[in-house]
């Protein structure tokens, strides 16, 4: 039995978990979220817990079985506290700022970086430096923040670029000129 997969997932009171033969979906204050089941996976709710079970033991159903816990506990913290996820702009004259749902940038290109943000996630700049994503969906969260620091990505000899809070750089040491 998978370790992960056979710990039951809590539902708070405020959590609806509707049930398909092929999908459970999740809704809470901060929105509405699907997973697709696996067809040897089966899903139940009893005393307001979710239980995952499968049907068979071939390799591909125990590797399910823990993921689809995983993505389900994921989907439940998303709808009712949400992730988020924080980057950060380094670099001389580097700012960001939100119009809309639209994030303009000066990364030290020779134009400044329009990035449409998908209308599920929540952006905002604290500071002209900082950049701070959040949303119900992990993995949409996690790809946002992924697409925005791929513009700029930070370089090894100044460190300049986009990255994420905590990241760290292993910086070079660049050229040493001999005499």
């Amino acid at each position: 039995m998978s370790r992960i997969g056979k710990i039951p997932l809590v539902l708070p009171k405020e959590v609806k978990i509707s049930i398909t033969p092929s999908a459970v979906n999740v809704e809470g204050p901060k929105g509405k979220l699907s997973a697709v089941l696996p067809y040897a996976v089966k899903v139940e709710q009893k005393d307001g817990a979710l239980i995952i079970s499968r049907v068979s033991e071939s390799k591909q159903t125990r590797a399910d079985h823990g993921t689809l816990r995983a993505l389900l506990k994921n989907m439940i913290v998303g709808v009712t506290k949400g992730h988020t996820r924080d980057l950060e702009i380094q670099g001389l004259g580097f700012r960001g700022a939100v119009t809309g749902q639209k994030l303009l940038m000066t990364l030290g290109f020779s134009h400044p970086v329009e990035f449409m943000v998908p209308k599920d996630i929540k952006i905002a700049t604290p500071k002209p430096t900082e950049i701070k994503l959040e949303g119900a969906d992990k993995i949409l969260v996690g790809l946002v923040a992924a697409q925005i620091r791929a513009i700029k990505p930070p370089e090894p000899y100044k460190g300049k670029g986009i990255r994420y809070v905590g990241e760290v750089v292993k910086r070079k040491q660049g050229k040493s000129v001999t005499k």
